[in-house]
């Protein structure tokens, strides 16, 4: 026999290697398994993220994951809800950098571009967990899934929204153009983001890229 699995313990024994076992409390396997489809995702993006290779990766038998996760888009949705709270706090890192102290309005129009900001350089510091993040065709607007948030709480799309209901309130966006901003907004920036993330703009100079991801930025301003 080449293993024998009793609970979450996985023991290997051959003829030539000690027998190995990896324990897991209660809750540390679903940690595991989410851990290594992350790893995947991050490497391979959302088609490298497997079941049987994230159980592999953790050192349990294949059946020992559906304890945690129901099949393979289950895990995938886990990687997917951890990949966009990240691109919320890489969001969330760029509005940190705001001074509360700037006239409204010029705060107000620094939030939107941190956000955008936020969003591209994730989308260049990680292509495989930024794809994996709009994998599925799911509505964003109503989604108040709690893994999904960066540290505020808000995911993605709930900060751009916050930082267009700033902008409007401050007086840098008409009343008539607020309805339907977030989606111009987000299709502009996760235009170039795909550009940079996998596209023919993968491997431009850093200043080209942030050059450009600012030229952007100011069309969005002025364009909303």
């Amino acid at each position: 026999m080449d293993g024998v699995h009793i609970g979450y313990v996985m023991i290997e024994e051959n003829d030539n290697k000690p027998s190995q076992r990896r324990n897991y409390r209660h809750g540390d396997l679903r940690r595991a398994l989410l851990e290594a489809g992350i790893a995947l995702a991050r490497n391979g993006g959302p088609e490298a993220v497997v079941l049987r290779e994230a159980t592999r990766q953790a050192g349990v038998v294949p059946n020992a994951a559906y304890r945690h996760f129901a099949n393979r888009d289950d895990l995938l949705r886990a990687v997917r809800a951890h990949a966009l709270s990240q691109v919320a706090i890489a969001m969330e890192t760029e509005l940190d950098k705001l001074s509360p102290t700037l006239p409204p309005l010029a705060y107000a129009q620094g939030c939107v571009r941190a956000v955008g900001t936020g969003y591209l350089h994730y989308a260049h510091a990680e292509p495989g967990l930024f794809k994996t993040a709009f994998f599925f065709h799911e509505g964003v607007e109503a989604d108040a899934d709690p893994a999904k948030a960066g540290n505020s709480g808000l995911n993605p799309f709930q900060l751009l929204s916050q930082a267009l209901e700033r902008l409007a309130a401050a007086g840098g966006l008409p009343p008539e153009r607020r309805l339907g901003a977030e989606y111009l907004a987000w299709s502009a920036v996760h235009g170039l983001a795909l550009l940079i993330s996998e596209g023919p703009l993968q491997g431009v100079p850093e200043g080209m890229r942030q050059a450009l991801g600012q030229r952007l930025l100011d069309m969005v301003e002025k364009g909303l």
